[in-house]
């Protein structure tokens, strides 16, 4: 009998010490030595090699965060591929140089750019045509920068949409057509080929004494204007562990992500297989017996409570303000208002007295006005964004009064959110 209570008395406190400081529900004692198996006897896997980059327990045992039942007005649901992506997707870039031919006298001026008249005589030289000494004098060629993303699992034949932008002193690219141009990656090699019509969306509209542009009619695109000739190597289908990075970092949609990922695959597979690394980065194991694509395709689906931080943009140039809805202020007091100073000049002709000798005048009359306006001292509370855009609204100033406003609490610490000012 005391043999058995002791052995209680030894369990009872082996328990204690195993579950202390573990964070959910995994004891501290495993954390550190990184074991193979928990007390519940469910197992563990490891990723990083065993370094204890991430341990994550297979089973019911885990129990998961508070963070997938949190509920706030800040809180949207969402899907899991419109705030992360795959990190083993990613597209790559081209670029290539080339020529813009068939332009109405808006194109390069070859005595500022040499580089075209060069570009023309080797354009000419590759197709046969010898070009003769003289300077050419055609102002309907430009010299352009080709631009494209190749997208992901790519296969050679696809097409591909491109950028095209003026690299000389071209006034326009309406009407020209891009001639065959090699689009090449970082290594050197050519992975597609650009021709076509370039689409501008913008003129340029020219007289004698006056001269009207909308938009930017040096640069253009030039839809499904690139075939693709060589694929990325890529060995998705190979991959073990997929990496999924989000969108906009933050720490508790980098946990909901992992909790509903493995509160999926406890049920689909029978263990965890995903782990939160920092506020942008997830990590995943493919589990076996299921391919790379079908096992990404069914958590990409899977709905999330995804957060945002308090923030306001203020774009100065526009005066644009935008206000996140978790954004909050302290109780201020705000006095706004703005002196106008109106100059105005008004030159008054002097004409001499009749029969005299002297010249008519012109004298100079300024007349300079100001005015105050009666500014108020209101009270400013923003406990949620209808009161903060009410009491914003209450004060009867123009966006970029809002702008100086804000910028003003911020400075006094009553802001209780990121401003960003672009």
């Amino acid at each position: 009998m005391i043999r058995r209570l002791l052995l209680a008395a030894i369990a009872v406190f082996g328990l204690q010490v195993a579950y202390a400081d573990g964070p959910d529900g995994v004891p501290a004692g495993q954390l550190k030595a990184g074991g193979k198996q928990t007390a519940g006897g469910n197992a563990m896997t490891e990723f990083g090699g065993g370094d204890g980059n991430f341990i994550a327990t297979s089973g019911d045992g885990g129990r998961q965060t508070t963070l997938n039942s949190g509920t706030g007005a800040n809180l949207v649901n969402v899907r899991i591929k419109d705030v992360a992506s795959l990190q083993e997707a990613r597209d790559n870039q081209v670029v290539g140089y080339g020529l813009v031919i068939g332009l109405n006298g808006s194109g390069d001026s070859l005595r500022n750019s040499p580089f075209t008249e060069q570009s023309i005589r080797a354009m000419l030289e590759n197709l046969g045509i010898a070009s003769e000494d003289g300077r050419a004098r055609v102002r309907n060629v430009a010299a352009v920068i080709v631009t494209a993303n190749l997208p992901a699992f790519v296969q050679a034949g696809a097409r591909i949409d491109i950028n095209v932008s003026s690299l000389g002193d071209a006034s326009s690219l309406a009407g020209g057509t891009l001639v065959m141009t090699p689009l090449k990656a970082p290594d050197g090699e050519i992975y597609a080929v650009a021709q076509g019509s370039v689409l501008v969306s913008g003129f340029n509209a020219q007289g004698k004494a006056e001269q009207v542009t909308q938009g930017v009619p040096t640069s253009g695109r030039v839809p499904n204007g690139a075939i693709v000739e060589r694929e990325v190597k890529a060995r998705f289908a190979d991959e073990n562990v997929l990496t999924l990075q989000l969108f906009n970092p933050d720490f508790s949609t980098s946990v909901r992500i992992a909790d509903a990922i493995n509160d999926y695959a406890r049920h689909r597979f029978g263990k965890r297989v995903a782990g939160e690394q920092d506020s942008r980065v997830v990590v995943i194991r493919k589990p076996e017996g299921v391919s790379t694509a079908r096992f990404y395709a069914e958590l990409e689906n899977l709905m999330i409570m995804s957060d945002t931080p308090a923030r306001v943009v203020v774009d100065e140039r526009t005066g644009t303000i935008v206000i996140g809805n978790e954004v909050k202020i302290s109780r201020v007091a705000i006095s706004h208002g703005t002196l106008t100073v109106r100059i105005t000049e008004q030159p008054r002709v002097v004409q001499p007295e009749p029969f005299s000798r002297g010249e008519t005048a012109v004298e100079d009359a300024t007349v300079i006005e100001t005015e105050t306006p009666t500014s108020k001292l209101a009270l400013l509370d923003g406990p949620d964004l209808q009161t903060l855009v009410a009491g914003l609204n209450r004060l009867g100033v123009k966006p970029d009064g809002i702008i100086a406003i804000l910028q003003g609490i911020k400075s006094a610490g009553a802001l209780q959110a990121d401003l960003v000012v672009q």
